[in-house]
Protein backbone atom coordinates (compact mmCIF):
# COMPACT_ATOMS: atom_id res chain seq x y z
CA UNK A 1 0.00 0.00 0.00
CA UNK A 2 1.05 3.57 -0.63
CA UNK A 3 1.94 4.46 2.97
CA UNK A 4 3.38 1.14 4.08
CA UNK A 5 6.47 1.62 6.23
CA UNK A 6 5.31 5.00 7.55
CA UNK A 7 4.70 5.43 11.29
CA UNK A 8 2.33 8.14 12.52
CA UNK A 9 1.92 9.30 16.11
CA UNK A 10 -1.61 10.62 16.60
CA UNK A 11 -2.16 12.94 19.58
CA UNK A 12 -5.46 14.34 18.26
CA UNK A 13 -9.05 13.81 19.38
CA UNK A 14 -12.56 13.98 17.89
CA UNK A 15 -12.61 14.38 14.07
CA UNK A 16 -10.08 16.45 12.05
CA UNK A 17 -6.87 14.72 13.17
CA UNK A 18 -8.32 11.21 13.59
CA UNK A 19 -9.98 11.32 10.16
CA UNK A 20 -6.66 12.22 8.53
CA UNK A 21 -4.71 9.54 10.37
CA UNK A 22 -7.38 6.91 9.66
CA UNK A 23 -6.98 7.62 5.95
CA UNK A 24 -3.28 7.02 6.42
CA UNK A 25 -3.96 3.78 8.29
CA UNK A 26 -6.35 2.63 5.54
CA UNK A 27 -3.49 3.03 3.05
CA UNK A 28 -0.87 1.15 5.03
CA UNK A 29 0.61 3.50 7.64
CA UNK A 30 1.14 2.32 11.19
CA UNK A 31 -0.83 4.77 13.33
CA UNK A 32 -0.20 4.88 17.08
CA UNK A 33 -2.91 6.73 18.93
CA UNK A 34 -1.93 8.33 22.25
CA UNK A 35 -4.72 8.39 24.83
CA UNK A 36 -4.77 9.83 28.31
CA UNK A 37 -5.78 6.93 30.60
CA UNK A 38 -7.78 9.38 32.71
CA UNK A 39 -9.51 11.00 29.72
CA UNK A 40 -9.64 8.64 26.71
CA UNK A 41 -10.71 9.50 23.18
CA UNK A 42 -14.12 11.27 23.59
CA UNK A 43 -15.72 9.49 20.63
CA UNK A 44 -15.54 6.24 22.57
CA UNK A 45 -18.31 7.60 24.81
CA UNK A 46 -21.88 6.54 24.09
CA UNK A 47 -23.03 9.40 26.30
CA UNK A 48 -21.69 11.90 23.77
CA UNK A 49 -22.14 9.75 20.63
CA UNK A 50 -25.15 7.51 21.36
CA UNK A 51 -25.45 5.60 18.08
CA UNK A 52 -23.59 2.29 18.35
CA UNK A 53 -22.91 -0.96 16.53
CA UNK A 54 -21.17 -3.93 18.05
CA UNK A 55 -20.62 -2.21 21.37
CA UNK A 56 -18.70 0.74 19.90
CA UNK A 57 -19.93 4.13 18.75
CA UNK A 58 -20.37 4.56 15.01
CA UNK A 59 -18.19 7.67 15.22
CA UNK A 60 -15.31 5.86 16.92
CA UNK A 61 -15.49 2.93 14.50
CA UNK A 62 -15.24 5.26 11.51
CA UNK A 63 -12.38 7.44 12.75
CA UNK A 64 -10.15 5.05 14.72
CA UNK A 65 -10.08 1.72 12.90
CA UNK A 66 -6.79 0.08 12.14
CA UNK A 67 -4.86 2.07 14.76
CA UNK A 68 -2.93 1.04 17.85
CA UNK A 69 -3.60 2.69 21.21
CA UNK A 70 -1.01 3.56 23.84
CA UNK A 71 -2.16 5.04 27.14
CA UNK A 72 0.13 7.84 28.34
CA UNK A 73 -0.43 10.64 30.81
CA UNK A 74 1.75 13.36 29.32
CA UNK A 75 1.72 15.32 32.57
CA UNK A 76 3.72 12.57 34.27
CA UNK A 77 7.45 12.11 33.94
CA UNK A 78 7.07 8.55 32.70
CA UNK A 79 4.37 9.40 30.18
CA UNK A 80 6.34 12.28 28.72
CA UNK A 81 9.51 10.16 28.55
CA UNK A 82 7.63 7.51 26.57
CA UNK A 83 6.19 10.13 24.23
CA UNK A 84 9.63 11.60 23.57
CA UNK A 85 11.04 8.14 22.93
CA UNK A 86 8.22 7.41 20.48
CA UNK A 87 8.69 10.73 18.70
CA UNK A 88 12.30 9.86 17.97
CA UNK A 89 11.16 6.79 15.99
CA UNK A 90 8.14 8.04 14.01
CA UNK A 91 7.79 9.82 10.68
CA UNK A 92 4.76 11.99 11.42
CA UNK A 93 3.15 13.56 14.48
CA UNK A 94 -0.41 14.92 14.33
CA UNK A 95 -1.76 17.00 17.21
CA UNK A 96 -4.81 19.20 17.75
CA UNK A 97 -4.16 20.88 21.08
CA UNK A 98 -4.97 24.54 21.49
CA UNK A 99 -2.01 26.65 20.34
CA UNK A 100 0.67 26.76 23.02
CA UNK A 101 -0.34 23.56 24.84
CA UNK A 102 2.17 21.31 23.06
CA UNK A 103 4.93 23.79 23.83
CA UNK A 104 3.97 23.89 27.52
CA UNK A 105 4.09 20.09 27.59
CA UNK A 106 7.49 20.10 25.88
CA UNK A 107 6.21 18.11 22.90
CA UNK A 108 6.04 20.85 20.25
CA UNK A 109 7.79 20.68 16.88
CA UNK A 110 10.95 22.43 18.09
CA UNK A 111 11.31 20.01 20.99
CA UNK A 112 10.63 16.81 19.05
CA UNK A 113 12.49 17.69 15.86
CA UNK A 114 15.68 18.38 17.83
CA UNK A 115 16.06 14.60 18.19
CA UNK A 116 14.29 13.70 14.93
CA UNK A 117 15.19 16.28 12.25
CA UNK A 118 13.23 14.41 9.58
CA UNK A 119 9.99 14.63 11.56
CA UNK A 120 6.83 15.93 9.89
CA UNK A 121 4.76 17.60 12.61
CA UNK A 122 1.19 18.70 11.82
CA UNK A 123 -0.81 20.95 14.16
CA UNK A 124 -4.55 21.34 13.54
CA UNK A 125 -6.34 24.14 15.39
CA UNK A 126 -9.39 26.37 15.00
CA UNK A 127 -7.62 29.52 13.79
CA UNK A 128 -3.95 28.55 13.39
CA UNK A 129 -0.83 28.88 15.49
CA UNK A 130 -0.43 32.64 14.96
CA UNK A 131 -2.61 35.72 14.57
CA UNK A 132 -5.01 37.62 16.83
CA UNK A 133 -7.58 34.79 16.89
CA UNK A 134 -5.18 31.94 17.69
CA UNK A 135 -6.40 31.57 21.29
CA UNK A 136 -10.13 31.76 20.53
CA UNK A 137 -11.89 28.48 21.40
CA UNK A 138 -13.94 27.08 18.53
CA UNK A 139 -15.16 23.90 16.91
CA UNK A 140 -16.58 23.38 13.44
CA UNK A 141 -19.74 25.53 13.44
CA UNK A 142 -18.03 28.54 14.99
CA UNK A 143 -15.21 28.50 12.44
CA UNK A 144 -17.71 28.15 9.58
CA UNK A 145 -19.64 31.11 10.98
CA UNK A 146 -16.42 33.16 11.26
CA UNK A 147 -15.62 32.39 7.62
CA UNK A 148 -18.89 33.94 6.42
CA UNK A 149 -20.33 30.66 5.19
CA UNK A 150 -23.26 30.32 7.59
CA UNK A 151 -24.46 33.75 6.44
CA UNK A 152 -24.86 32.50 2.85
CA UNK A 153 -26.22 29.09 3.88
CA UNK A 154 -29.94 29.74 3.79
CA UNK A 155 -33.01 28.48 1.99
CA UNK A 156 -33.13 29.74 -1.61
CA UNK A 157 -36.85 30.31 -1.08
CA UNK A 158 -38.04 32.74 1.55
CA UNK A 159 -36.04 34.55 4.19
CA UNK A 160 -34.72 31.98 6.62
CA UNK A 161 -31.89 32.62 9.02
CA UNK A 162 -28.50 30.94 8.70
CA UNK A 163 -28.65 27.14 8.64
CA UNK A 164 -26.28 24.64 10.22
CA UNK A 165 -24.44 22.84 7.42
CA UNK A 166 -25.25 19.13 7.29
CA UNK A 167 -21.64 17.94 7.59
CA UNK A 168 -18.76 19.36 9.68
CA UNK A 169 -17.04 20.98 6.73
CA UNK A 170 -14.32 22.79 8.70
CA UNK A 171 -13.39 19.57 10.46
CA UNK A 172 -13.24 17.54 7.27
CA UNK A 173 -11.66 20.20 5.04
CA UNK A 174 -8.92 20.75 7.60
CA UNK A 175 -8.47 16.99 7.86
CA UNK A 176 -7.93 16.65 4.12
CA UNK A 177 -5.62 19.69 4.04
CA UNK A 178 -3.65 18.18 6.92
CA UNK A 179 -3.22 14.97 4.93
CA UNK A 180 -2.22 16.97 1.84
CA UNK A 181 0.30 19.03 3.80
CA UNK A 182 1.79 15.95 5.45
CA UNK A 183 2.21 14.19 2.11
CA UNK A 184 3.81 17.29 0.55
CA UNK A 185 6.23 17.52 3.46
CA UNK A 186 7.05 13.81 3.19
CA UNK A 187 7.83 14.26 -0.48
CA UNK A 188 10.13 17.18 0.37
CA UNK A 189 11.81 15.05 3.03
CA UNK A 190 12.36 12.34 0.44
CA UNK A 191 14.13 14.88 -1.80
CA UNK A 192 15.98 16.96 0.79
CA UNK A 193 16.08 14.85 3.95
CA UNK A 194 14.44 17.60 5.99
CA UNK A 195 11.34 17.51 8.21
CA UNK A 196 8.83 20.34 8.48
CA UNK A 197 6.07 21.87 10.57
CA UNK A 198 2.55 21.97 9.06
CA UNK A 199 0.12 24.56 10.52
CA UNK A 200 -3.50 23.80 9.59
CA UNK A 201 -6.37 26.11 10.56
CA UNK A 202 -9.96 24.89 10.39
CA UNK A 203 -11.09 28.47 9.72
CA UNK A 204 -8.63 28.86 6.87
CA UNK A 205 -9.62 25.53 5.38
CA UNK A 206 -13.11 26.98 4.89
CA UNK A 207 -11.74 30.25 3.48
CA UNK A 208 -9.63 28.26 1.03
CA UNK A 209 -12.74 26.41 -0.19
CA UNK A 210 -14.44 29.67 -1.22
CA UNK A 211 -13.03 30.78 -4.62
CA UNK A 212 -16.32 30.35 -6.48
CA UNK A 213 -18.22 32.70 -4.12
CA UNK A 214 -15.66 35.51 -3.74
CA UNK A 215 -16.74 37.64 -6.71
CA UNK A 216 -18.77 40.21 -4.73
CA UNK A 217 -16.14 40.45 -1.99
CA UNK A 218 -13.03 40.79 -4.17
CA UNK A 219 -14.67 42.36 -7.24
CA UNK A 220 -17.24 44.57 -5.56
CA UNK A 221 -16.02 45.04 -1.98
CA UNK A 222 -19.42 43.93 -0.67
CA UNK A 223 -21.25 40.99 0.83
CA UNK A 224 -23.13 38.77 -1.64
CA UNK A 225 -26.72 39.67 -2.40
CA UNK A 226 -27.82 36.12 -2.06
CA UNK A 227 -30.53 35.88 -4.72
CA UNK A 228 -28.32 37.60 -7.26
CA UNK A 229 -25.58 34.99 -6.92
CA UNK A 230 -25.40 31.79 -8.93
CA UNK A 231 -24.58 29.44 -6.03
CA UNK A 232 -26.80 31.01 -3.35
CA UNK A 233 -30.23 30.83 -5.00
CA UNK A 234 -30.04 33.34 -7.83
CA UNK A 235 -29.59 30.80 -10.63
CA UNK A 236 -32.53 28.73 -11.84
CA UNK A 237 -30.27 25.80 -12.70
CA UNK A 238 -28.43 25.73 -9.35
CA UNK A 239 -31.38 25.59 -7.03
CA UNK A 240 -33.62 23.46 -4.83
CA UNK A 241 -37.30 22.97 -5.59
CA UNK A 242 -40.17 21.48 -3.59
CA UNK A 243 -42.21 18.74 -5.26
CA UNK A 244 -45.91 18.11 -4.91
CA UNK A 245 -45.53 15.66 -2.04
CA UNK A 246 -43.43 17.98 0.13
CA UNK A 247 -40.14 16.45 -0.93
CA UNK A 248 -37.43 18.21 -2.94
CA UNK A 249 -35.21 17.96 -5.97
CA UNK A 250 -32.06 19.86 -6.85
CA UNK A 251 -30.81 21.20 -10.14
CA UNK A 252 -27.04 21.32 -10.31
CA UNK A 253 -25.67 22.46 -13.68
CA UNK A 254 -26.26 25.57 -15.78
CA UNK A 255 -24.51 24.76 -19.05
CA UNK A 256 -26.52 25.74 -22.14
CA UNK A 257 -27.33 22.16 -23.15
CA UNK A 258 -28.79 21.44 -19.71
CA UNK A 259 -30.88 24.62 -19.78
CA UNK A 260 -32.26 23.73 -23.20
CA UNK A 261 -33.07 20.15 -22.18
CA UNK A 262 -34.97 21.31 -19.10
CA UNK A 263 -37.00 24.19 -20.47
CA UNK A 264 -37.72 22.63 -23.86
CA UNK A 265 -38.84 19.50 -22.00
CA UNK A 266 -41.18 21.61 -19.87
CA UNK A 267 -42.54 23.46 -22.91
CA UNK A 268 -40.96 26.83 -22.07
CA UNK A 269 -38.01 27.34 -24.43
CA UNK A 270 -38.57 31.09 -24.10
CA UNK A 271 -36.76 30.93 -20.75
CA UNK A 272 -33.54 29.60 -22.28
CA UNK A 273 -31.90 32.95 -23.21
CA UNK A 274 -32.43 34.47 -19.75
CA UNK A 275 -31.38 31.38 -17.83
CA UNK A 276 -28.16 31.03 -19.81
CA UNK A 277 -27.35 34.61 -18.81
CA UNK A 278 -26.00 35.99 -15.50
CA UNK A 279 -27.65 34.95 -12.25
CA UNK A 280 -30.04 37.32 -10.53
CA UNK A 281 -33.08 39.20 -11.73
CA UNK A 282 -33.02 37.64 -15.18
CA UNK A 283 -33.55 34.21 -13.61
CA UNK A 284 -36.27 35.11 -11.15
CA UNK A 285 -39.24 34.54 -13.49
CA UNK A 286 -37.88 31.16 -14.52
CA UNK A 287 -37.26 30.22 -10.88
CA UNK A 288 -40.87 31.09 -10.03
CA UNK A 289 -42.07 29.00 -12.97
CA UNK A 290 -39.99 26.02 -11.85
CA UNK A 291 -41.24 26.32 -8.27
CA UNK A 292 -44.85 26.24 -9.45
CA UNK A 293 -44.19 23.47 -11.98
CA UNK A 294 -42.29 21.09 -9.70
CA UNK A 295 -45.07 21.38 -7.10
CA UNK A 296 -47.55 19.88 -9.58
CA UNK A 297 -46.21 16.30 -9.21
CA UNK A 298 -44.70 14.13 -6.50
CA UNK A 299 -40.97 13.46 -6.45
CA UNK A 300 -41.40 9.93 -7.79
CA UNK A 301 -43.07 11.20 -10.94
CA UNK A 302 -40.37 13.79 -11.51
CA UNK A 303 -37.74 11.10 -11.12
CA UNK A 304 -39.37 9.24 -14.01
CA UNK A 305 -39.62 12.44 -16.05
CA UNK A 306 -35.89 13.16 -15.75
CA UNK A 307 -34.85 9.66 -16.89
CA UNK A 308 -33.03 9.89 -20.23
CA UNK A 309 -32.85 13.69 -20.20
CA UNK A 310 -29.43 15.33 -20.26
CA UNK A 311 -29.95 17.49 -17.16
CA UNK A 312 -27.85 17.79 -14.00
CA UNK A 313 -30.29 17.00 -11.21
CA UNK A 314 -30.92 14.78 -8.20
CA UNK A 315 -33.73 14.10 -5.80
CA UNK A 316 -32.94 15.44 -2.35
CA UNK A 317 -32.65 12.12 -0.53
CA UNK A 318 -32.32 11.43 3.16
CA UNK A 319 -28.98 10.39 4.59
CA UNK A 320 -30.46 6.92 5.08
CA UNK A 321 -31.51 6.72 1.42
CA UNK A 322 -28.11 7.88 0.22
CA UNK A 323 -26.22 5.16 2.10
CA UNK A 324 -28.58 2.44 0.84
CA UNK A 325 -27.95 3.22 -2.81
CA UNK A 326 -26.61 0.63 -5.24
CA UNK A 327 -23.85 3.01 -6.34
CA UNK A 328 -22.55 3.53 -2.79
CA UNK A 329 -22.48 -0.21 -2.18
CA UNK A 330 -20.94 -1.19 -5.53
CA UNK A 331 -18.04 1.25 -5.10
CA UNK A 332 -17.36 0.11 -1.57
CA UNK A 333 -18.17 3.34 0.22
CA UNK A 334 -20.28 1.33 2.64
CA UNK A 335 -19.19 -2.12 3.65
CA UNK A 336 -19.58 -4.47 6.60
CA UNK A 337 -16.85 -6.16 8.58
CA UNK A 338 -16.94 -9.81 9.64
CA UNK A 339 -19.16 -8.96 12.60
CA UNK A 340 -21.70 -7.08 10.51
CA UNK A 341 -20.65 -3.59 11.60
CA UNK A 342 -20.89 -0.85 8.99
CA UNK A 343 -17.89 1.17 7.80
CA UNK A 344 -17.33 4.16 5.56
CA UNK A 345 -15.04 3.01 2.77
CA UNK A 346 -12.06 4.78 1.22
CA UNK A 347 -12.85 7.55 -1.27
CA UNK A 348 -9.26 7.41 -2.56
CA UNK A 349 -9.26 4.60 -5.09
CA UNK A 350 -5.90 3.61 -6.55
CA UNK A 351 -5.60 1.22 -9.49
CA UNK A 352 -2.46 -0.21 -7.90
CA UNK A 353 -2.17 -0.86 -4.17
CA UNK A 354 -5.68 0.22 -3.17
CA UNK A 355 -6.66 0.68 0.45
CA UNK A 356 -6.70 -2.46 2.58
CA UNK A 357 -8.89 -1.40 5.47
CA UNK A 358 -8.19 -3.00 8.82
CA UNK A 359 -11.45 -2.84 10.71
CA UNK A 360 -10.24 -3.82 14.16
CA UNK A 361 -10.64 -1.18 16.86
CA UNK A 362 -8.15 -0.74 19.70
CA UNK A 363 -9.29 -0.83 23.30
CA UNK A 364 -7.96 2.13 25.23
CA UNK A 365 -4.26 1.48 25.75
CA UNK A 366 -4.50 -2.02 24.26
CA UNK A 367 -1.03 -1.94 22.68
CA UNK A 368 0.68 -0.02 25.50
CA UNK A 369 2.91 -2.85 26.73
CA UNK A 370 3.86 -3.92 23.21
CA UNK A 371 4.80 -0.38 22.15
CA UNK A 372 6.73 0.27 25.37
CA UNK A 373 8.82 -2.82 24.62
CA UNK A 374 9.97 -1.10 21.42
CA UNK A 375 11.25 1.96 23.29
CA UNK A 376 14.44 2.72 25.18
CA UNK A 377 12.80 3.31 28.58
CA UNK A 378 13.85 2.53 32.13
CA UNK A 379 12.01 -0.28 33.85
CA UNK A 380 10.78 2.23 36.42
CA UNK A 381 9.10 4.34 33.71
CA UNK A 382 7.62 1.27 32.06
CA UNK A 383 6.19 0.04 35.35
CA UNK A 384 4.77 3.47 36.21
CA UNK A 385 2.94 3.65 32.87
CA UNK A 386 1.53 0.13 33.07
CA UNK A 387 0.49 0.61 36.69
CA UNK A 388 -1.51 3.64 35.60
CA UNK A 389 -3.74 1.71 33.23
Amino acid sequence: MKLEGLTVLDLSLFLPGPAATQLMADHGARVIKVENPRAPEPTRSAAAFPWQQGGETVMFRNTQRGKESIALDLKTEAGKAALLALARKVDVVVEAFRPGVAQRLGIDYASLSADNPGLIYCSISAFGQTGPWRDRPAHDTATVAAAGILDVTRSPEGHSGPAIIGIPIADMLSSYLALSGILMALNRRHLKGEGDFVDISMFESVLAASPNIMGPVFGGDQAPERLNERTHGGNAMLNVYETGDGQYLALGGGEHKFVEALFEGLGRPDFVPAVTGPAGKGHWEAIAFLRDTFRTRPRSEWEKWFVGRDICWSPVVSLHEAWQSEHVLERGMRFSDGDGNDHIGSAIKFAAEPAQIRTQLPAMGEQTAQILDELDLTEAYRKAILDGL
